[in-house]
C-alpha cells in the first residue's frame, strides 16, 4: 500500500524521539488524528484519508524543534501541540518549547510544556507573588522549585523557604515521631523531589544548617519579615484565611513568593473556608499579585492522571442549580 505522505527523519535519534518507547507516540498520533503511520528506518510513512494525514502532518511538524533535535516527546506535548493547533496558537507553543528554563543535573533541559505552564511561568518571573492553582500533576509545585533554585544560584536571592500547612488526613505534627526536621519531611517531599532534580544532593544538607534552604510548617512562619527569599507555599488550599493572611504578609523587600495549591483537594473541615479560595476572591486585580489557573490539559505526568482529573471533575461538577450549594 502506498502512503499518503513520507515523512523524512534525519537521524536515527530523532526517529525515536518521535516515535517513544515502543511506538507509543505514533499510537498517540493515530488516536488523535486519525491517520496510522508506519516507522521503516528514517522514514515515516503515513496512511489515511486526505483531512486525516493533513492533521498528522500539522501535529508532527509543530513538534519538529524537540523532536528534530532528538529531544523524546511526551504525551503532554504532543496534545498541547494538537491544542494549540485547535486555538490556532502553534507559533505561541513552538516559542515555548525553544525556551530552556534550566537543566537538570544530568543535563536535561527543563521546559513549560503547555502554554498554561509558560504562563504560570512567566507571571512568577514578573510577580512578586504569584498564586498557581490547578490539579495534581501540572507541574505547579516543581516549575517554582525550579524557578527558585535558578534564582537562588543567580544570586537574585539569598536564601529559599518551603513551607505547607501541615494538614494531612487529620494528623497533626505532635503524633509524628522524631524531631522537627523528621516530622516536616513527609510533608514536604515534593519541594525536596524538585530539589533533588536541580541540585547536588550532598551540598542541601549543608544549605539548609547554614539557613540557605529552610523548610518549616507554616506555622514557623509567624511574626517573620522574609528578606531577600524565594517562598514556595505549597498545599496551600489547605491553610484558613488567617493563616493565609499571615503568610502573605511575610514578605520582604527583594522576595518572591509562589503560592500552590488545588481547591478540589482541601483537607479542612467541612465548616472551614480555604484560605487558597479567599485570597483569590479578595486580591484579584492587586497589581504585583497574579493568579493563574492550570487544567487537565496542563497534567504532565503518566497520561492517566489526565483522564483521572477529568473524571473527578466530571463526578464532582453539580448537575443542577440545587447541588453543591
Amino acid at each position: 500500500m502506498t502512503p499518503a505522505l513520507v515523512i523524512p527523519l534525519p537521524t536515527p535519534a530523532s526517529a525515536l524521539a518521535l516515535a517513544g518507547p515502543h511506538e507509543t507516540n505514533l499510537r498517540l498520533l493515530a488516536e488523535l488524528t486519525g491517520a496510522h503511520s508506519v516507522l521503516q528506518g528514517q522514514e515515516l510513512h503515513v496512511f489515511g484519508a486526505p483531512h486525516q494525514v493533513t492533521a498528522y502532518q500539522a501535529l508532527v511538524t509543530a513538534l519538529a524543534d524537540l523532536w528534530t533535535e532528538g529531544t523524546p516527546l511526551s504525551a503532554t506535548e504532543i496534545r498541547a501541540s494538537q491544542t494549540a493547533l485547535a486555538a490556532h496558537q502553534q507559533d505561541a507553543l513552538r516559542h515555548l518549547q525553544q525556551q530552556v528554563i534550566t537543566r537538570t543535573r544530568r543535563g536535561e533541559a527543563i521546559r513549560a510544556k503547555t502554554l498554561g505552564q509558560g504562563r504560570y511561568v512567566q507571571a512568577i518571573q514578573q510577580h512578586e507573588i504569584t498564586f498557581g492553582i490547578g490539579p495534581a500533576g501540572t507541574g505547579k509545585t516543581y516549575l517554582a522549585a525550579v524557578l527558585a533554585v535558578q534564582a537562588l544560584q543567580g544570586g537574585q536571592v539569598e536564601r529559599l523557604i518551603l513551607t505547607r500547612p501541615a494538614v494531612e488526613a487529620g494528623e497533626k505534627l505532635g503524633f509524628l515521631p522524631g524531631d522537627l526536621q523528621q516530622k516536616v519531611s513527609p510533608y514536604l517531599r515534593p519541594l525536596y523531589d524538585a530539589l533533588y532534580d536541580l541540585m547536588d544532593p550532598s551540598r542541601i544538607p549543608s544549605l539548609m544548617e547554614r539557613g540557605v534552604i529552610e523548610v518549616a510548617p507554616l506555622a514557623y512562619m509567624r511574626g517573620r519579615t522574609l528578606n531577600n527569599a524565594f517562598i514556595i507555599l505549597d498545599e496551600a488550599q489547605n491553610t484558613t484565611p488567617a493563616q493565609m493572611k499571615m503568610m502573605l504578609t511575610r514578605l520582604g523587600f527583594t522576595s518572591r513568593m509562589v503560592i500552590t495549591g488545588d481547591l478540589t483537594q482541601t483537607d479542612l473541615a467541612s465548616h472551614q473556608m480555604s484560605g487558597l479560595a479567599v485570597a483569590e476572591q479578595i486580591l484579584q486585580g492587586v497589581a504585583g499579585i497574579a493568579f493563574c489557573h492550570l487544567g487537565t490539559q496542563d497534567v504532565v505526568r503518566h497520561p492517566l492522571v489526565q483522564q483521572i482529573v477529568t473524571a473527578y471533575e466530571a463526578y464532582e461538577r453539580p448537575t443542577n442549580p440545587a447541588q453543591g450549594n
